[in-house]
């Protein structure tokens, strides 16, 4: 941050190793100790500006609040916590339990769209939607409730299995289609259940 001053820099140094070494955050008294400042308030000062100028943030009146300012926090939009349900059959449907195996967080404005309270997101396990390029081993996010359009993908219960496919309505009936001529399109014999539609792809980095 090229608006600090000699001294500012100085202290928001200090901060970051002092983190580095102790785990925490230093206090007022340790930052004038190791400066020799006179006063806690030229520390109050100090801290006060390195807040106005966006280096550091900080709770009033609390010690060891300071949090250090990445340089790419005006960039970043807001941060949301999405819980994973398990992995999803992207192939031929399969009887399975959804259980929460942690979250993925994700910044709205990278995934293109706000995820409401209710998304989620699942494991792909199997290549029956390559031809709308989800693969196995990607992270769906998925949204409850909307009514799919025809052509949307969806995590359904087809006659109590669960599987990845395109929703498509053809005569008046639903059925889902696999984006892979290996696979089958999957036509309910008696029921089928949207349990969410497709918002968005999560691709991890693979070896």
């Amino acid at each position: 941050m090229t608006n600090l001053t000699q001294k500012q820099h100085a202290i928001l140094e200090f901060l970051k190793k002092f983190q580095q070494l102790h785990g925490i955050m230093p206090t007022a008294q340790e930052i004038a100790g190791h400066f020799d400042f006179k006063s806690p308030n030229a520390v109050t000062c100090h801290l006060r500006l390195l807040r106005k100028k966006g280096a550091i943030t900080s709770e009033p009146n609390k010690a060891r609040s300071h949090r250090l300012t990445s340089p790419l926090q005006k960039l970043r939009g807001t941060l949301l916590d999405i819980p994973i349900y398990g992995s999803i059959p992207a192939g031929f449907a399969e009887n399975r339990e959804q259980e929460a195996e942690g979250c993925v967080s994700v910044d709205i404005n990278s995934i293109g769209y706000k995820p409401s309270r209710n998304a989620f997101a699942l494991r792909v396990n199997g290549d029956s939607m390559i031809g709308r390029h989800i693969m196995d081993g990607d992270i769906v996010v998925m949204e409850p409730g909307p009514e799919p359009r025809n052509g949307e993908v969806v995590a359904a219960l087809i006659d109590g299995a669960c599987t990845l496919k395109t929703y498509v309505v053809k005569g008046g009936k639903p059925w889902l289609k696999a984006e892979n001529p290996n696979y089958p399109n999957l036509i309910p014999a008696q029921e089928l259940v949207i349990q969410g539609v497709f918002r968005s792809l999560i691709r991890p980095a693979r070896a």
